[in-house]
C-alpha cells in the first residue's frame, strides 16, 4: 500500500469554502472513480490553521496514475471546481508526498 499525503495551505479565510467543497463535491466524484481517502484532518496547532491535510491510499503508483489523472480531467469536477472558486481561488499551494510503510506500522 502507498499513501499520499496531500496539504492544501488555503487562501486566507476560504478553508470552510474547500471543506465544503470535499464533502459535497470531491468526495462523491471520487468514489466514482474507485479513489480511497484514509482521512482528513484540519490544524489545530501548528504553522497555519488555514491548512487542510489528507491520506489517498494506493495499491501502487500506476493506480495513483490512473484514478488520479481520470479525475484531474473529469468535466463534472472542472465545472464544480470552476463554480466554487467563481469568488476567487481557494487554495494558494499544495504539498504532496508519497508514503510507504515501515514494517512496524501499524498502518499497512
Amino acid at each position: 500500500m502507498i499513501y499520499e499525503l496531500r496539504i492544501y495551505h488555503c487562501v486566507p479565510g476560504r478553508l470552510p469554502d474547500l471543506l465544503k467543497r470535499f464533502e459535497t463535491i470531491t468526495l462523491p466524484i471520487w468514489e466514482r472513480f474507485g479513489i480511497r481517502q484514509a482521512g482528513f484532518w484540519t490544524t489545530l496547532i501548528g504553522d497555519s490553521n488555514q491548512d487542510l491535510t489528507y491520506l489517498l491510499a494506493w495499491d501502487s503508483m500506476a493506480e495513483r496514475e490512473e484514478k488520479f489523472g481520470a479525475f484531474a480531467v473529469d468535466p463534472e469536477w472542472l465545472t464544480k471546481r470552476a463554480e466554487t472558486e467563481a469568488n476567487g481561488q481557494i487554495v494558494a499551494s499544495v504539498n504532496s508526498q508519497f508514503l510507504a510503510p515501515t514494517s512496524f506500522s501499524s498502518v499497512q
